[in-house]
């Protein structure tokens, strides 16, 4: 095999920032070299080694990346791992996004752990100031790193700890409610998709459309029933705040989804093809392999 690493398939390169991989590409070391430098980002990817005995590479020395982020020890020979997969739903306020979680959920089954980004929510003397007023519309106001950090342990295979927001009181009550592992991670969330951590860490990316409109009178309805709110506050924060940040940080991250929802929950077909390809995906990531170099 030569020097260098052009003879290397495209996809081995652009996963590795590391242009001199070793020149005997054994499974093996290619686990070990990619698992010390991707780490989190490696996401249900091939990775084919040569064959050590010459020849083309096949399948029997492929390695499929079926990581758990954060586990950048490699795997050691024979050793089985299974991926989880991580879904974002994300869209303006009032779009229709817990309508489609809740109907993802009720298809896909049990096996699924379920965060909202509205549970990490900043106290309200910790919000950034618009107009001498708190934005809860902007990125700066949700602990987006605590988000992270959760997803990151759940993919682990670790619990997490989900505060508990007081909507009424604008601020966090100081419990916590535990959520456990599953094969599948749903995030639910405005901005889930406006921040580059959170959205890389994302396997599938769904966007739920619906018209500016039509939202407006839901975020009215739910902040009156819900969250304790008199009307004339409700529109006074959406044209000072929620127009304005929904134009500059949430439609604009529509181009990062994979797939756009538009009418929300009432879509059943939208709904029923993304359930189809979350099943996909599930029994790809469910397909554990041997890992060995030794063929």
């Amino acid at each position: 095999m030569p020097d260098s690493c052009s003879s290397i398939p495209t996809h081995v390169r652009e996963i590795s920032p590391c242009r001199s991989l070793p020149r005997v590409l054994s499974c093996a070391a290619i686990e070990r070299h990619l698992s010390s430098t991707v780490e989190h980002t490696l996401r249900k990817r091939e990775v084919f080694g040569s064959n050590p005995k010459g020849g083309s590479p096949g399948p029997q020395y492929a390695l499929r990346a079926f990581f758990v982020a954060g586990k950048g020890d490699g795997m050691a020979d024979g050793a089985q791992r299974r991926r989880v997969v991580t879904i974002g739903i994300a869209g303006g306020t009032g779009s229709g996004k817990t309508t489609v979680s809740r109907e993802l959920r009720a298809r896909v089954g049990t096996d699924l752990a379920y965060l909202m980004h509205d549970s990490y929510y900043r106290d309200w003397d910790e919000l950034p100031i618009v107009d001498d007023r708190p934005n809860f519309d902007h990125p700066n106001s949700l602990d987006t790193a605590l988000l992270v950090q959760h997803i990151q342990q759940l993919q682990r295979g670790e619990p997490a700890f989900v505060p508990h927001y007081d909507f009424s009181q604008d601020r966090r009550t100081g419990e916590t409610h535990r959520v456990d592992p599953r094969p599948i991670i749903l995030v639910e969330g405005i901005l889930i998709f406006a921040e580059p951590a959170l959205r890389d860490l994302f396997d599938m990316r769904i966007f739920v459309d619906a018209d500016a409109d039509i939202r407006f009178i839901r975020r009215l309805q739910r902040d009156l029933e819900e969250r304790g709110r008199v009307a004339e506050a409700v529109i006074k924060q959406y044209l000072s705040t929620v127009r304005p940040m929904h134009l500059e940080f949430v439609e604009p991250s529509k181009r990062y989804a994979h797939v756009i929802i538009p009418r929300g929950g009432r879509n059943v077909v939208a709904i029923e093809m993304v359930v189809d390809r979350i099943r996909s995906i599930v029994a790809s990531a469910a397909t554990v392999e041997t890992v060995s170099d030794d063929q």
